[in-house]
């Protein structure tokens, strides 16, 4: 990685200063094209009303504040989201609805209620008949999955040749078919949105798919929810001061990003992108202010993460909303995973959860990129703890259990 004016690397860590960061006050109208705030309150109600849901945990982290010199530490811990292990069931289980309710209504079926399980022997049949397709690194897969079982849809979950043997039993116990696929996540992206077209599947996406960009959206939306969670649940009188969120395409930053602009306006804190730096796709494409991709020479660690080119519905959100792009090393990963496992209460974290936590701590150390993040003592950070063990071989190796 060459290095620009807005760049510093300490340790390992690269940040970058996002000077395009807008200023505003409100949520920009121009970005209601990417995420408008109706659709992501749309999706809050609908996941609200499943059965089985409640609000996943914000843990106070007091130990991690101590360690990272600051006031307060917040974790959003999705581990246990409707049994399926990350908060990817949110906004892939929404989208899978959305897609068959899609496909119901084209093939003139309207006596039901999708998302309440409300099918007529009609529906049933029909929706028999739809099949969905993902690409995934594993969450998004696993609860497209579990969502396609849920709806009585069928299901393909494309996945590339890193992905674990544990992972797949994950997502073929809800009954989908696993394809594997030789290369990285962006190669089983294109070859699942291949077969779709020739097989008249719908792909449900986390990111853009060629010129397929709607489900895309539903995706982020029903992710703004642990937003609206985190701030119902978060001390009365306080807000972050800063928001740590993972990488990867940027779609969930990206939401995260929106709803809390869209909730808190100008006191929405600092909003802080975190990514591997074998896979920094968003921090690349920050640096030059448009998508770019980058070549995955390696796998990361962090599996969920390990994306080479951005969503271009989330980076122009993230582009005017985030005030910092920070890239961090493997080694990083274990001890954080370990930290959190060894809390009290025990915090179970899978690999792609504790990019955010591991930068804190990278800053904790003091120096130059503890003031380039703005952190002092007074800070309030939230994190999201993204995925729980999603893979209990990996997790119990890390962790050195």
């Amino acid at each position: 990685m060459g290095m620009n004016k807005n760049e510093f690397c300490e340790n390992g860590y690269w940040h970058f200063v996002n000077r395009r960061c807008s200023r505003a006050g409100d949520y920009p109208r121009r970005l209601h094209a990417f995420l408008p705030p109706a659709m992501t309150d749309a999706a809050a109600a609908e996941i609200q009303r499943w059965r089985g849901y409640r609000p996943s945990p914000l843990i106070a982290l007091g130990a991690a504040a101590k360690k990272a010199g600051v006031a307060r530490v917040f974790y959003k811990d999705e581990s246990s989201r409707f049994g399926v292990g990350s908060f990817k069931a949110l906004g892939g289980g929404y989208a899978v609805g959305i897609a068959l309710r899609d496909a119901l209504q084209k093939a003139g079926v309207k006596d039901c209620d999708v998302f309440s399980g409300d099918f007529s022997r009609r529906a049933l049949a029909a929706a028999g008949k739809v099949t969905v397709a993902a690409a995934t690194d594993g969450n998004h897969g696993r609860a497209v999955a579990w969502a396609a079982q849920k709806f009585g849809c069928r299901c393909r979950i494309y996945l590339h040749e890193n992905v674990s043997a544990g992972r797949q039993r994950a997502i073929e116990k809800y009954g989908a078919i696993a394809v594997r696929v030789a290369g990285n996540y962006d190669d089983s992206l294109r070859a699942a949105a291949k077969d779709a077209r020739r097989e008249g599947w719908t792909i449900v996406s986390d990111t853009v798919c060629g010129n397929l960009r709607r489900l895309p959206r539903f995706v982020m939306a029903g992710y703004g929810l642990m937003i609206d969670e985190a701030l119902a649940q978060l001390p009365r009188g306080v807000l972050p001061s800063h928001v740590f969120v993972q990488g990867g395409v940027g779609g969930l930053a990206a939401a995260l990003c929106a709803r809390l602009w869209q909730k808190l306006g100008a006191r929405r804190g600092r909003f802080v992108v975190a990514e591997p730096t074998l896979a920094a796709c968003l921090f690349a494409s920050a640096r030059a202010g448009k998508p770019q991709s980058v070549a995955l020479e390696k796998e990361t660690v962090m599996a969920g993460l390990s994306c080479g080119e951005v969503s271009r519905l989330a980076f122009p959100i993230l582009l005017a909303g985030a005030n910092d792009f920070a890239a961090v090393p493997e080694d990083c990963v274990a001890p954080a995973m370990r930290f959190l496992h060894c809390n009290k209460p025990r915090v179970v974290a899978g690999e792609s959860a504790v990019a955010g936590l591991a930068l804190l701590f990278a800053a904790a150390r003091g120096g130059e990129l503890r003031r380039r993040l703005g952190l002092t003592a007074s800070s309030r950070v939230l994190l999201f703890g993204t995925e729980g063990a999603t893979d209990l071989r990996i997790y119990r190796g890390m962790i050195g259990g």
